[in-house]
C-alpha cells in the first residue's frame, strides 16, 4: 500500500509539473475565504460545471434537473429492461431517467443548514432495489426513501474556513462521479462507479481547515443502505484537496459489516481519484481545453467464510478491485462542444457489489463466485449554454459470466409480468457482452 500511494504522488508532481507546459497560469487568485471559491472547478468531472444557481436567494437556493433519454440496447431484450446499470433501466425506448427537484437552507446569523432534494423517474426505483435492508423489519423504507435522493438537517459552525454537521441522507462521491449526470463528462459510468454508493444514510462532519482542502467524517447505517444489515453502523471518511486550478484530488474510505445475517464479516473499501486539467486555451478555436480523470478502487471482505485475499475452496477470497480512466476534450472558444472517452476493469470475487437481478437467481452472491469485465465508452456532448446539455455515447461492456440482459429479456418468455404472462419458473436470458447507443437531454435550473 506504501508502493501505491508512493506512485500516485510521483504521477501527480509529474503531471503538475507538466502542467506549465500545456496552459495558462492560474486567472484566480485563492485568497476568496469560502472554500474552494477561489478558482474555477466547473470542468471537474462530477462537479457543477454551471457558475451560479439560478434559483437562488439569502436564504433558499433552489435546483431543478430533468434528465431524459433513449437507451439502444443492440441485445434488443424483449421486455426492454436493461440490466446490469444504474444508470439506465429502460432500452429501446423513450424514458424519464431521472428529475430532481428541491433545494438548500441557509440561515447565515443562525447556522441552521438543511437541503431536501427529491427525485422521480426510473432511478427512484431503480437505485433503491440495490439495498436490502428495507427487507428488515416491518416498515417499508422503499416507499418512505426512494423518492429522496439527499435530506438533511445540520448546523454551520464558523470555524477554521467552516464546519458543517448534518443527519440524514446524503450523495456520495465514492467512484468520483455525480449521482446528477449534468454534471458528469459521461452518462454510463464504469463498473467502478456503477458498484459502488450513491447514497449514505446517517451523520456527517464536514471540516475546512483550508480554502482548499476539506475532510470529511462519516457514520453511517451502511454501504448505500437505508437501514443496517446488522447490529454495527459503518465509519468513513473523505478528503478532497484542490491545490491549484487545474488538479482536484478525492480520497475515502469505507468499514462496515454488511452482510445480512453475518455480523463477523467486515467489509473495507478505498476510493482515490485524480482529475487533472492539461490544456487550458481560452479562445481557441481548435482544442480549448483538454483534462483527465483517473479513479482507482481496492476493497475486500474479511471473516465469516471468507478472506480478503489468497482464498482457497474453504474459504475463498472476497475482493474488489476496479479502476476507470477518462479524458475529455473542449472545443471552441465557447467550449459548447465536448468529446469524452474512456472506460474501465473490475475484478469482484463473491460478486458482493455486483448488481444483480432481483428474483432471478441466475447470479448469485456465493463465496468464490468469480466476477470480471471490463467497458469502453465514447461520446460527444452539445452544450448550447449553462442549463442544457444534449448528448450522444457509445458503450460497450464485456463480462466472463452472462450479465446483461439477453434478447429473452429477464421478465418472462413473452417481457410481460402477470397477469399478462405466468413468469413462473422462467429463467432470464443473461449474456457476457453488450453494446448500447444512448441519447440524452439534460436541463438543469
Amino acid at each position: 500500500m506504501k508502493t501505491y500511494n508512493s506512485i500516485i504522488i510521483f504521477c501527480v508532481l509529474q503531471l503538475m509539473t507538466m502542467q506549465n507546459l500545456w496552459s495558462h497560469p492560474d486567472s484566480l487568485n485563492p485568497a476568496t475565504e469560502e472554500p474552494f471559491a477561489w478558482g474555477d472547478f466547473t470542468w471537474i468531472q462530477g462537479n457543477n460545471r454551471q457558475k451560479d444557481a439560478l434559483l437562488k436567494s439569502k436564504y433558499f437556493t433552489g435546483g431543478i434537473t430533468m434528465d431524459m433519454n433513449y437507451n439502444y440496447s443492440f441485445n434488443r431484450p424483449i421486455d426492454h429492461t436493461n440490466s446490469g446499470s444504474t444508470a439506465t433501466f429502460r432500452s429501446n425506448e423513450f424514458n424519464v431517467s431521472y428529475i430532481e427537484a428541491g433545494g438548500e437552507f441557509s440561515e447565515p446569523e443562525s447556522g441552521a443548514r438543511g437541503k431536501l432534494m427529491l427525485q422521480f423517474g426510473t432511478r427512484a426505483t431503480g437505485i433503491p432495489r440495490n439495498d436490502n435492508t428495507p427487507l428488515r423489519g416491518q416498515f417499508d423504507l422503499y416507499t418512505a426513501m426512494r423518492y429522496v435522493t439527499e435530506g438533511y438537517a445540520g448546523l454551520h459552525l464558523n470555524k477554521m474556513k467552516g464546519i458543517n454537521i448534518d443527519f440524514g441522507i446524503f450523495k456520495s462521491y465514492v467512484g468520483l462521479l455525480s449521482y446528477n449526470n449534468f454534471e458528469n463528462w459521461n452518462y454510463q459510468p464504469s463498473y467502478t462507479s456503477d458498484n459502488t454508493p450513491w447514497f449514505f444514510t446517517g451523520a456527517r462532519i464536514q471540516m475546512f481547515p483550508s480554502v482548499k482542502l476539506k475532510v470529511e467524517l462519516w457514520l453511517v447505517n451502511g454501504w448505500q443502505t437505508y437501514g443496517m444489515f446488522n447490529e454495527l453502523p459503518g465509519v468513513g471518511y473523505q478528503i478532497q484537496w484542490r491545490p491549484k486550478e487545474y488538479v482536484s484530488i478525492l480520497s475515502s474510505s469505507y468499514v462496515g459489516w454488511d452482510t445480512p445475517n453475518n455480523q463477523t464479516r467486515m467489509r473495507f473499501h478505498t476510493d482515490n481519484s485524480l482529475v487533472m486539467r492539461y490544456v487550458n486555451r481560452p479562445g481557441s478555436k481548435g482544442i480549448s481545453k483538454a483534462a483527465f480523470s483517473l479513479t482507482a478502487d481496492v476493497g475486500f471482505e474479511q471473516g465469516g467464510g471468507v478472506v480478503a485475499f489468497n482464498g482457497n475452496e474453504e474459504t475463498p477470497a472476497q475482493n474488489f478491485l476496479s479502476a476507470m480512466f477518462y479524458n475529455r476534450f473542449w472545443f471552441g472558444r465557447k467550449q459548447q462542444w465536448a468529446w469524452t472517452t474512456g472506460g474501465g476493469v473490475i475484478s469482484n470475487p463473491g460478486r458482493y457489489l455486483a448488481l444483480l437481478h432481483p428474483g432471478s437467481g441466475v447470479l448469485t452472491q456465493n463465496p468464490g463466485d468469480q466476477f470480471k469485465g471490463w467497458d469502453a465508452s465514447t461520446g460527444i456532448q452539445y452544450m448550447p449554454n449553462e442549463r442544457v446539455t444534449f448528448g450522444c455515447e457509445f458503450v460497450t461492456s464485456h463480462t466472463d459470466t452472462p450479465y446483461f440482459s439477453g434478447r429473452g429479456g429477464v421478465t418472462s418468455p413473452t417481457g410481460w409480468n402477470a397477469p399478462i404472462d405466468d413468469p413462473s419458473g422462467f429463467v432470464p436470458d443473461l449474456v457476457k457482452d453488450e453494446n448500447r447507443l444512448i441519447f440524452y437531454s439534460i436541463v438543469r435550473f
